[in-house]
């Protein structure tokens, strides 16, 4: 089975972690959810964020999801792509040196990537957006912009395709994220 690693944490947005891995899982690929310190079976915390009028996004106790992977077990080898969560995880997950060796990795080797929201933010601090085209939440724009990269304002249920590399702005984009994402994966979905 071909496999994807899915890199997540306490305080990811609820429906960027649940509904993507359901979604890969949907047609077909073992999924490995991962966060720093935590081991298989264990669970983080989301947060669900939505949009209700404010300047800003809302937050929101979220559904507590269980880990499938454990992190210290990963072997970037095994992996035909990696995708990355967005919310507040991200904040903090960037702090992580593993992670971002992991993140350089998928770059180095230009196997698919998809990140989603405040996702990209991992992708700013691991240096592999210079030179490259993409989208995220708009709060997170001008730290693309500052890592070299050019940040796409579109529409958050839009997402933006650069060679290997699928964002979105936020999880209204999930259906064009997934689509994409499984485009740079090779499937082939049959209807």
């Amino acid at each position: 089975m071909k496999k994807i690693l899915f890199l997540t944490g306490d305080f990811a947005e609820d429906y960027e972690t649940m509904v993507p891995v359901q979604m890969l899982e949907m047609v077909g690929y073992e999924v490995h959810s991962v966060c720093p310190g935590k081991k298989k079976g264990e669970t983080i915390k989301t947060a669900i964020h939505d949009f209700e009028g404010d300047l800003t996004y809302t937050e929101k106790p979220g559904h507590n999801f269980m880990l499938s992977y454990s992190f210290d077990q990963v072997d970037v080898d095994d992996y035909l792509g990696l995708a990355i969560a967005g919310g507040r995880a991200p904040e903090y997950l960037r702090l992580n040196q593993k992670l971002l060796e992991i993140v350089k990795y998928f770059f180095d080797t230009n196997k698919p990537v998809a990140a989603v929201c405040h996702g990209i933010q991992i992708l700013t601090a691991a240096d592999v957006v210079k030179g490259r085209k993409l989208t995220a939440y708009p709060a997170v724009g001008p730290e693309v912009t500052i890592a070299g990269g050019e940040y796409q304002d579109i529409p958050a249920t839009d997402a933006y395709v650069d060679g290997n590399l699928v964002t979105s702005p936020a999880w209204p984009g999930h259906p064009a994220w997934i689509r994409e994402f499984l485009k740079v994966l090779g499937a082939k979905i049959e209807i």
